[in-house]
């Protein structure tokens, strides 16, 4: 199992290093340079004490994509996709119609906390996991479960 999640994780580092590579180049064909402090150094290569596989792949306040720093490049990639996977859900609906009947500071209020909480519980059962099964096992098993669904839909719907 070890040698798969290295495998992995050197996969990765490589397919990094091609894109800032690759980003590094497109920079200077447009004139902008990245800063060598908070970019990308010399070959593609991570800044000096930044190692993908020790887990220290974004120091603190390092610049991301965009010119952010990688926290603020994360929790705004994680509030698009949160925003945009549940706007127009069944749970919003049902929000909505609460709110129509019921308080909406108490409705706004449950609903923060319970989709926080849901949403942690989430994070946290992905970490686990994450460590547990490799990528391509958990792509592999969604896929088939998502087949799955798609011919019990085709044909066994009415």
């Amino acid at each position: 199992m070890s040698d798969r999640v290295s495998d992995e994780l050197e996969e990765v580092e490589e397919e990094l290093n091609i894109h800032t590579t690759n980003k590094k180049n497109e920079d200077k064909k447009s004139g902008d340079s990245m800063d060598e402090e908070g970019g990308v150094g010399a070959g593609g290569e991570a800044p000096s004490g930044a190692s993908i596989a020790s887990g220290n792949a974004a120091p603190s306040g390092q610049v991301g994509v965009g010119g952010l720093s990688t926290e603020t490049n994360v929790l705004f990639q994680s509030f698009i996709l949160t925003f945009l996977a549940e706007w127009g859900d069944r749970s919003q609906i049902a929000t909505i119609a609460l709110a129509a009947a019921k308080d909406p500071y108490g409705v706004t209020i449950g609903a923060c906390f319970g989709h926080s909480l849901c949403t942690g519980m989430a994070v946290v059962g992905g970490r686990m996991l994450a460590s547990k099964i490799s990528e391509k096992t958990v792509s592999f098993w969604g896929g088939c479960i998502f087949l799955a669904f798609g011919v019990h839909a085709l044909f066994l719907e009415e």
